[in-house]
């Protein structure tokens, strides 16, 4: 047993959900996540999957072939990624976009929490949380993804994401690609 696979899963109450999940369909009606999130986002959005974003990148890869281009690319995952989400960072990227009620609320949703940790009976003192959207909550996807929004492009890479894998091509100079 590696005990550096082994992350936290917050044991959220069920009313701590249903509220959650009450906020995000507010969030989801009032902001339209359409306009800040990347098209090329493919987790955690409605009327996005896994085999969108496989035939997204199929797609790319046999129109370069076709053209008898080379097809460049690096696939990147991101380990414990919601655990790395910084909420300083996080806040700052909430501010920017979302009427400060939606900041407010999300602030403290993510203020103060603490964590202990439990292993034969034996129970640790509590800790700071200082980094992390919590696994297993309604908005932890959200956050993330908001967090991950603006991941930096160029005119000579295409982006593609689902959650924390990241899949990037260099963009053949062909205007039929894009």
């Amino acid at each position: 047993m590696d005990i550096s696979s082994y992350r936290s899963i917050s044991l959220l109450p069920t009313i701590s959900k249903l509220l959650e999940m009450l906020i995000l369909k507010k969030i989801n009606k009032d902001l339209n996540p359409q306009h800040w999130i990347q098209n090329q986002q493919f987790g955690f959005r409605q009327a996005h999957s896994t085999m969108q974003q496989c035939h997204h990148i199929t797609d790319f890869i046999n129109k370069t072939m076709e053209n008898q281009q080379y097809c460049t690319a690096s696939f990147l995952d991101v380990s414990q990624a919601f655990d790395k989400v910084w909420h300083p960072g996080l806040l700052f990227k909430i501010k920017r976009i979302v009427p400060s009620s939606y900041f407010n609320l999300v602030k403290s949703y993510l203020n103060e929490r603490q964590f202990e940790t439990e292993f034969n009976g034996e129970t640790s003192s509590h800790c700071h949380i200082h980094s992390c959207v919590p696994q297993r909550s309604i908005l932890g996807p959200l956050l993330y993804v908001l967090y991950t929004s603006d991941l930096p492009t160029s005119r000579e890479t295409t982006l593609d994401t689902f959650a924390d894998d990241t899949a990037i091509f260099e963009t053949p100079q062909d205007p039929h690609l894009n």
